[in-house]
Parts: structure tokens; sequence; C-alpha cells
């Protein structure tokens, strides 16, 4: 009996020590299994020689959080960036609260340039982190924008070392803030006074050239009511019930079809109204968008014509541009025309327009947001063409070509 005490006393004691050092050991292999089945992140760093500048360009971008009005720090990057290249960097402000900017850069002492590259740093929400899996790269602006931003860049410093173009007075950069929502850095940005030949204007195309966009017209619709309860209707205006019947109008309205650029095309985005379900709403509102492919101002006239008819209901107008042609004259492209809205009509003066950039808009601005490698590396000789074009340098038809080819 004695020896059994023993017995359980000695193995009661090594248990004692066992079981918390297995559940450290637990713990530390659950971490290590946590954190290894996470995509990776890399932070922001020098590239480790010049063939890795695209990829660091577009790595320390998406990296930097720059949600419209948040541009600050991506700017600020640019900025240093730019300037450790030999580039004569202009800030331009554009608010002071929060502080936003747009960076304007050349070459030497000539601020007017023949070529103009631009896209815009502002991204949508909600931020999402840098990340490479599954073959491609992941993160908030991968696509829209900072692909465009990163291959712009990389292509005027490649045709710049390689003297293709002048080392001042032939290519300039401008990134602009506040393209997702009012388009007040590319308004600003027409204080700096200056013009160009030939704007190429970055933006995800999937590597075409595009023909165009559809205009837009953004509208507020407020119907006023009179509250009561719900158990005397009869009291009470109802103003879920117009508005409803304004946006069913809205939808039905036999809008004007292009053959360039399709189907004018309405949404309702946002609707509010009422406080209860008992309660007769007493008001209701809802923010509806237009992507018109033509005629601007007869489809403003259809839907004004169309809120009047809606007793208890205005509309309010808050922004409209009409459809936006591009030039596409450049050979060796597909073409495309596509649906969103641009910077392009903000963009005062007579220059040509390319819109071009890589990446999918099905993938801008989604939780899947993502571009490959590949299409970042082929976006670059796409610019590199289209600059060489709008410069008249024979160089960018058939060289170029050989080299899509060889890294296919």
């Amino acid at each position: 009996m004695a020896d059994a005490r023993l017995f359980f006393r000695k193995y009661s004691e090594i248990y004692t020590v066992f079981l918390p050092l297995f559940g450290v050991f637990l713990v530390i292999y659950t971490v290590l299994i946590t954190f290894s089945s996470r995509p990776p992140y890399i932070q922001p760093g020098l590239p480790t020689d010049d063939s890795d500048t695209l990829l660091y360009l577009h790595h320390s971008l998406v990296s930097i959080p720059s949600v419209t009005t948040n541009e600050h720090a991506a700017a600020q990057f640019l900025q240093t960036y730019l300037t450790s290249k030999g580039w004569v960097v202009e800030i331009q402000p554009v608010s002071s609260n929060p502080v936003r900017e747009n960076v304007y850069a050349y070459r030497g002492l000539k601020r007017n340039n023949r070529v103009l590259f631009s896209s815009h740093i502002d991204t949508v929400p909600p931020f999402i982190q840098y990340s490479v899996h599954d073959g491609y790269i992941w993160g908030r602006g991968s696509v829209d924008a900072k692909a465009s931003v990163a291959a712009q860049i990389t292509a005027a410093q490649d045709l710049l070392s390689s003297s293709v173009v002048a080392s001042e007075g032939d290519i300039s950069l401008l990134f602009v803030v506040g393209e997702e929502t009012d388009g007040i850095g590319m308004i600003t940005a027409n204080e700096l006074g200056l013009s160009w030949e030939t704007v190429i204007f970055g933006e995800p195309t999937e590597l075409k050239l595009a023909v165009g966009h559809k205009g837009l017209i953004l509208g507020d619709l407020y119907a006023t009511g009179k509250a009561s309860h719900s158990g005397y209707p009869d009291l009470g205006i109802n103003a879920n019930y117009y508005l409803v019947e304004a946006l069913y109008k809205l939808q039905n309205l036999d809008y004007p079809y292009s053959d360039l650029l399709g189907n004018t095309t309405f949404n309702a985005g946002t609707l509010e109204g009422g406080v209860a379900a008992n309660v007769i709403p007493a008001s209701a509102t809802a923010s509806v968008a237009v992507r018109v492919s033509v005629d601007l101002e007869g489809v403003l006239s259809q839907m004004q014509r169309a809120a009047l008819g809606v007793p208890h209901l205005d509309i309010n107008i808050t922004l409209s541009y009409p459809p936006v042609l591009c030039d596409y004259d450049v050979p060796g492209f597909d073409t495309v025309a596509v649906a969103y809205g641009t910077d392009i009509p903000h963009l005062e003066g007579s220059h040509k327009r390319y819109l071009y950039g890589p990446g999918s808009i099905l993938f801008a601005h989604a939780d899947n947001e993502r571009i490959s490698e590949k299409e970042l590396r082929d976006s670059v000789e796409g610019y590199k063409k289209l600059a060489g074009a709008a410069l008249g340098n024979k160089h960018d038809m058939a060289s170029d070509r050989k080299e899509l080819v060889r890294q296919e």
C-alpha cells in the first residue's frame, strides 16, 4: 500500500511540472500555425536593384492607407521618392484641413512638358493591407489606381534612362487626390497654369486603350410628407410612397443608347425614410447615379420632368459631366469602352487624351482587389509605347512589341 502511495506521489509531481510546459508548447505551436497560414506582408523598403523599382513603388504605395481625404502620407512618399530620383517636385495644396496635396514632377527647368502621365493616389474605403499570395498582389489600390501610378513612374524613368526622350521638356507626372469622390484634385490642378500636347490617364483598362467612358449624373431626391399614427394614415402624408414612385419612374425612363459607349444606366444607391413602422414617415431621401452614354442635357431633362410629375418631391443634381471620348490611334492595342468615371473631364485643355492602365475594374473597389505582376510589368511597356507615339519616336512600336513577346 505504501509503495502505491509513493508511486502516485512521484508521478503526480511529474504531471504537475509537465502540464504547464505542455500548455506553453501548445500556445507557441498555435501561434506559429496561425501566422504561417496568413498571406505574407512585406514592409516597404528600398529595391534590391533597379529591376525592382516597379514592385517597390507598387508595394510601398499600396501599403500606405490613402482613402479619399487621407492622401497626405502617399503624397509625401511620392515627393521623397521622386526628388531622390532627380525630379523637380511641386506640391500643390488642395486643402489644409485635412492636409491634402497634388504632386507634380518634371525634369530640369521646364514646367511645361509635351506629355503628361497622370493618375490618382486616393482609394475607396476600407484600407486593405498589401499581401502576395495565390499568384496575385492584393490590397486596396493594388489596381485602382496605384498600379497605374507605379507603372507610369517606372515608364517615365525607363524612357529617360534610355535617352529615348529629352532630359527635360518631354515628360512630366501629375498625381492627384480626390478622384474617387468629387475630382477636387484634378480641378485644382488646373490652377498650375500648365498645358500639354498629350495626357495619358492611368486607370484600370486591362491593358486596353479606352475609346471613352460614360458621363455621370449624381443627384439627391427629397420627399416631404406629414407624420401621423400609422393607424390613421389619412391624417398624414407618406413621404416614402412618393420617393418610391419617383425612383420607379426614373428607373424606367427610356434612356438613350450609344453605339460606342452602350446603354445609359440608372442606379438608386441609398434610400432613407421614416423613423418607425408605426409612424407615417414625414421625410424620405435617396441618392441616385446615372451613367450617361450620350446626350447629357437630354437625360437631365428626362429626370427633371419625371421628378416634376411626382407630388411632394424635389430633385437636386449635385454633379454632372458628359460622356468622354478618348484618343485610341496608337497601333498595337486592343480597345474598350468603360462605364466608370475618371478625372479626364476635370482637366482643362485641348490635349490628346489617352486612357490606359493595368488591372480590371471588376476587382477595383472590391474586397478581393488584386493584380498580377505580369500585368504590372506589361503596363510599363504600354505606357512607354503611348508616350513614344505621342512624342513621335520611332522606337515605340517594333521594339516594345518584341519586349512584350520576350516577357511572355
